[in-house]
């Protein structure tokens, strides 16, 4: 009897990963026994990945992973260093980078924050409020067209990664640059010398004051 239900018990856990994966033309089984890397009948990307790429021509190789959705990245990812650091932390609608994404060096340090709005490429207008040419003080809704399905929208950082202080800010608002802010201090101009005998006065010299002659008679 107790040989049976341990029977039963495996087959119970054996049979719904079996059917699961009968799903999938492709997949990988992770260390901890999770399907993974899975593709679909329609030979599309469904699920948890999980990406490695080695070091080519200098540039640091790295893993990522995390969810795609009909063949498009969707929801949260996160990059390693091939160490196992953590690099960079991204948020994706559609396959397109949306919202915060956070960036780090290989000791942790945060460098960067962007900030990105994800375009839907089957309508890729927006409504944004501009001020009124004819009248500034107000406000009119103009519909414009974004030529790209991912565009950089809201507060850029950048940070010093030893202090851990911002360093540089960017706004931009729909893909369009705001002036940048930086948290450097302004070049100090020195202080002129006050001696007199080394620069030249500044007060502009009053003219002489003439004095008219008198005209003697003939």
């Amino acid at each position: 009897m107790d040989f049976l239900f341990r029977l039963i018990f495996v087959l119970a856990l054996v049979f719904p990963s079996v059917s699961s994966a009968q799903y999938w033309i492709e997949y990988k089984i992770s260390p901890r026994g999770d399907t993974i890397n899975r593709i679909d009948k329609n030979k599309k990307k469904q699920g948890p990945w999980w990406f490695r790429y080695e070091e080519v021509r200098g540039e640091p190789g790295f893993e990522e992973e995390g969810y795609f959705y009909n063949d498009k990245k969707q929801g949260p990812w996160k990059k390693f260093s091939l160490m196992g650091d953590l690099i960079a932390q991204e948020y994706y609608i559609a396959g397109f980078r949306d919202g915060k994404q956070m960036y780090y060096n290989r000791m942790g340090d945060l460098l960067r924050e962007e900030s990105w709005k994800a375009v839907d490429p089957s309508n890729p207008y927006d409504t944004i409020m501009v001020p009124d040419i004819d009248h500034p003080e107000r406000m009119i809704r103009k519909i414009i067209k974004h030529e790209s399905a991912e565009i950089k929208h809201g507060v850029w950082n950048y940070y010093d990664a030893t202090m851990g202080t911002i360093v540089r800010t960017e706004r931009f608002v729909y893909g369009q640059p705001e002036q940048a802010k930086t948290s450097q201090k302004p070049n100090m101009v020195p202080k002129p010398s006050t001696n007199n005998s080394t620069l030249p006065s500044t007060t502009p010299s009053k003219p002489a004051k003439q004095i008219p002659q008198k005209k003697g008679k003939a």
